[in-house]
């Protein structure tokens, strides 16, 4: 399977603890903004594979469930734990408002000097304006940890774009430009990097004309399978669809055609929509790879099974490493989505159109809209937190 989140393997770099000194640990705790790893489980058991819609266990041999699931899907800790890199071996990362605030609350970390650099950062602290200076200490500490990250991880580093561009076409785009302008002045490539943008149209429209630069995108908040076609069509290198949060609006409102449509069939709104659009990705030939995210149980991931990215809470993934099974017991695990099995879902020819601004805006239910609106909210105002934050300590001690 190809991946986006992943470049070419470099023996400069290493993912193992003893990247770490001193072993220091930064830990964020589950939320809707939590950042991620991305993780390949070593092979200490037989491989085993699977065609698409067929059952598949080892041939020989005690697996854990964790090593079974990583061959249909690579699996994404929704939180950080630097200290556990032994148990989950990451090969990628993400950089955000939420991994700023963590680093922030620990002084610690191997981080911290990261952003006090960022802070100590004279192009910065010249400028007049504050709000001027304080968009640069962010941008710089973005990028600072960023390109730390890339140093410990073998894979890509996604880096969050300023919610607050949401709605900003050219805004993102000249954000992406200073990012990449940052990275490019500590020597990370920029094929070391994607970029993290709201599926907002502005949005959607900011991934199409940078992937046509050459610049890889991450959109996140999709909600709905019109939000998640036009991300296709744009071209989006990763394509993340929340799962959890879709099935927990479903529980508590009512008056969503696509979700409702969902349920009368019987199936979980998240799971339907992930199925959906992975067989819309693979159907009609897109770029992009799918990470379905906010998973909340095993089952969820089982039903995911064959998508490019599943995001799943540590304690699932630490419930499946510490099962194992084996042929003997007739355990078996089935892959939900592939390329082929895509072939044989139907589309409606509403659905197969080519999407802009106004028809996105029409075919976006009330449980995308308010989930994304919910979404660009906290992001929001977890860059005004760290941006408080940089006030206070501005200067850093000590630098």
């Amino acid at each position: 399977m190809s991946l986006s989140l992943q470049s070419p393997p470099s023996p400069a770099l290493s993912s193992s603890s003893s990247s770490f000194p001193g072993r220091s640990r930064l830990r964020l705790t589950n939320g809707s903004t939590a950042p991620s790893l991305l993780f390949k489980l070593p092979r200490f058991f037989p491989v085993f594979r699977a065609s698409a819609g067929s059952s598949s266990s080892l041939d020989a041999g005690l697996c854990t469930e964790l090593d079974a699931v990583s061959a249909f899907s690579e699996i994404v800790p929704d939180t950080v734990i630097f200290d556990d890199f032994e148990k989950f071996p990451p090969t990628a990362a993400t950089v955000s408002s939420s991994i700023l605030l963590g680093i922030l609350s620990l002084p610690d970390t191997i981080f911290r000097n990261a952003v006090d650099m960022a802070l100590a950062e004279s192009s910065s602290s010249a400028l007049d304006n504050p709000e001027l200076r304080l968009s640069c200490f962010y941008n710089k500490a973005l990028v600072n940890v960023g390109g730390d990250l890339t140093k410990l991880v073998p894979g890509r580093v996604s880096t969050e774009v300023d919610a607050r561009l949401a709605y900003d076409t050219h805004g993102i785009i000249r954000k992406v430009h200073d990012l990449l302008k940052l990275y490019n002045e500590i020597n990370v490539p920029p094929e070391r990097l994607l970029f993290k943008i709201p599926s907002t149209w502005q949005g959607i429209e900011a991934s199409r004309l940078l992937e046509s630069e050459g610049i890889e995108t991450h959109l996140t908040f999709v909600y709905s399978f019109a939000q998640a076609a036009a991300a296709a069509q744009a071209g989006a290198s990763v394509i993340q669809i929340f799962v959890g949060r879709i099935r927990d609006w479903a529980r508590k409102h009512s008056g969503d055609p696509e979700i409702e449509a969902a349920i009368r069939r019987g199936e979980d709104p998240g799971l339907a929509l992930v199925t959906k659009a992975y067989n819309y990705i693979h159907k009609y030939g897109y770029k992009s790879k799918l990470m379905a995210a906010a998973v909340r149980n095993k089952q969820d991931l089982f039903s995911l099974l064959g998508v490019d990215y599943i995001v799943a809470p540590l304690k699932i993934l630490q419930s499946l490493k510490e099962s194992t099974t084996a042929p003997d017991e007739k355990y078996s695990f089935i892959e939900r989505l592939s390329p082929q099995s895509a072939t044989n879902y139907n589309f409606t020819t509403e659905e197969l159109k080519k999407w802009d601004q106004l028809t996105l805006a029409s075919s976006m239910g009330t449980a995308s809209v308010e989930l994304l609106a919910s979404g660009l909210d906290g992001y929001v105002e977890q860059v005004k937190r760290v941006e408080e934050l940089f006030e206070k300590i501005w200067p850093p001690p000590n630098v």
